[in-house]
């Protein structure tokens, strides 16, 4: 029997670190329960984005056949100038991130990517215990009156008893909240549109048919704010990501719905395939506000830890929430993965330690280029577009550093190689 057999890991919060988190303990043969709020598991009709590093950490989890089904490959990352669509910039993608850096760079609809991670944590021919997934389960109090066994107790008076309780609950993180952490939450004053375009309009149209003529990341960059779009689902849409001064409502409400009209009202005098393909867009467009947290390396309360959005939200101007929050799932399992019982404050205070200071390097990187994506036209820009043709990195790091080898200590996971793996 394996020694970490003997204990039991809560995750509070089921989007995709918590399931990340849920799969790669069960791969340590931990035992697990996933409670989440929603009435149903699932993630919003939206894309997302896996560099190499959170490829590495999900192919490391035997996930390559069920992601290769899902994914989009991207070719190349394009920049743009907003006025006239001029091309600032290209970074190769597609065959050339698995040949540098042993994983892909794929995109993916965000709800495929869901189901293919929970399908993994509840397949009963998997390895290690299957993981229990509890819904409709609002985490309202932690009962802490035994320090080695924290409990969450649900709205509907259900209690979750386990050596270790693990908040993946987001931004707005309950679990944070009931650890008495300090209130690390910025407003960033931008909101970000959110939308899905139907890839056939885009390819019908010989406004915006180039768009699936080579799928690839392509960012815009524009005066106070700037546009990002890929296709997923191979072509089925492009996901749309729009990120502009926030509204007064938005900022309250933290989301809202929108309209095609007003997304692409809000990029006026932009190159006109802007307004072409952003007009596309049906009734499913959503701002959202864009909060963030400072860096605080205190994830940590006894054996109660945090994970993801709820220790280190950022925002999304490195694509990089979602793959930070599948490192620390990784790290975290080694962590537990290896120690019996008495061994588990050890371990993760040194999850803590491996992770805390990379998330906040990223987060503080994603943050400066909120101003590094939106300068007026003049000096700065042009510096800045200069930079870009060079490119090596954005702000602060550059995708080397983000991209290359992988946070675990584990040899085999070190040596992998996308190219012969198969």
């Amino acid at each position: 029997m394996a020694a970490s057999q003997s204990f039991e890991v809560t995750v509070v919060g089921g989007g995709l670190g918590g399931m990340t988190a849920a799969l790669a303990l069960r791969h340590r043969g931990v035992r697990v329960t996933v409670l989440e709020q929603a009435p149903e598991l699932g993630e919003v009709g939206a894309g997302i984005q896996t560099a190499p590093n959170a490829s590495r950490v999900l192919l490391g989890l035997g996930l390559r056949r069920q992601l290769e089904a899902i994914h989009t490959e991207p070719l190349d990352q394009v920049r743009r100038r907003w006025k006239d669509g001029s091309v600032v910039g290209l970074t190769r993608l597609g065959e050339f991130c698995k040949e540098q850096y042993n994983a892909p760079y794929w995109h993916y609809h965000r709800a495929d990517l869901h189901r293919v991670i929970m399908d993994a944590c509840t397949d009963p021919e998997g390895p290690g215990p299957v993981v229990r997934l509890h819904t409709d389960a609002k985490v309202v109090e932690l009962d802490r009156r035994d320090p080695s066994r924290p409990v969450a107790v649900t709205e509907d008076g259900g209690r979750y008893a386990g050596d270790v309780l693990v908040g993946a609950d987001g931004i707005r993180s309950r679990i944070r909240d009931l650890m008495g952490a300090e209130d690390t939450l910025r407003f960033s004053g931008e909101m970000a549109f959110r939308a899905l375009i139907p890839g056939d309009l885009i390819a019908a149209d010989p406004a915006t048919r180039w768009l699936v003529d080579r799928f690839q990341s392509t960012i815009w960059y524009g005066p106070g704010r700037h546009l990002v779009h890929y296709m997923i689902r191979g072509g089925e849409y492009l996901n749309v990501v729009a990120c502009v001064p926030c509204t007064d409502e938005v900022a309250e409400k933290w989301v809202a719905p929108s309209s095609a009209e007003e997304l692409a009202d809000a990029f006026p005098g932009w190159d006109d395939r802007v307004p072409a393909m952003l007009s596309k867009a049906k009734e499913d467009v959503s701002c959202f506000a864009l909060y963030h947290r400072r860096p605080d390396p205190v994830w940590l309360d006894g054996t109660v830890a945090l994970l993801g959005d709820a220790c280190h939200a950022m925002l999304p101007y490195q694509a990089q929430g979602a793959s930070q929050a599948m490192e620390d799932a990784a790290v975290l399992a080694e962590e537990l993965g290896s120690v019996t019982a008495d061994g588990i404050q050890g371990a993760l205070r040194r999850y803590v330690d491996r992770r805390a200071k990379h998330a906040g390097m990223v987060q503080q990187a994603s943050l400066r280029n909120k101003t590094f994506y939106h300068f007026p036209d003049g000096p700065e820009q042009r510096e800045r577009d200069a930079k870009l043709k060079r490119f090596d990195g954005e702000s602060d790091v550059s995708y080397d550093w983000l991209w290359s080898g992988t946070p675990l200590n584990d040899p085999d996971l070190g040596a992998f190689s996308y190219q012969f793996a198969r």
